[in-house]
């Protein structure tokens, strides 16, 4: 593919992926605010937007085999932890700004604990384990196989933990 056109497409999938979040989350505060047809469109747009990006990524050729898969998302955990983030970090402290700076140490944390998920599932890929993942609505973490009283990164409570069986 000409670099041109595979900057174009790659730019397309960013902005369809984004739409289609912002979307989401527009539906839901539609909904409660108590517009259910507002936040139905808003999910239908989202997911003729979340098609786009999926077309995106096929011409790109981004999506390979599972084990490629699951290496590329564990190096891009690595990289956002262990680099972005940081630095993000370093920007809202020095601004003084403490909820940025609370957001993106929590995310950091959070993308450490993916990485170290996809690492388990690399490392355990043949033996077709099962388990039933629990996420903290509020910050994003993951527990593998027990829901935790709490979650040990923004201290929200169990029953704000959404279950991924």
């Amino acid at each position: 593919m000409d670099e041109k056109i595979r900057n174009a497409v790659y730019q397309a999938y960013t902005g369809e992926s984004k739409a289609s979040l912002r979307l989401k989350v527009f539906a839901e505060k539609a909904e409660n605010e108590g517009y259910p047809q507002l936040a139905k469109l808003f999910r239908v747009i989202s997911f003729s937007e979340e098609l786009h990006g999926k077309r995106a990524l096929r011409l790109l050729k981004e999506i390979k085999s599972t084990e490629e898969n699951l290496a590329e998302s564990f190096e891009s955990e690595t990289r956002v932890a262990g680099v972005a983030y940081d630095e993000f970090i370093k920007y809202a402290e020095a601004a003084g700004d403490k909820a940025a700076s609370l957001y993106f140490s929590q995310s950091r944390d959070v993308e450490e604990i993916h990485a170290k998920l996809y690492k388990e599932a690399m490392d355990h890929v043949l033996e077709e384990r099962q388990t039933t993942y629990y996420v903290c609505d509020i910050c994003g973490y993951v527990s593998d196989g027990v829901l935790p009283e709490e979650c040990p990164v923004c201290a929200a409570k169990k029953d704000r933990f959404v279950t991924f069986e």
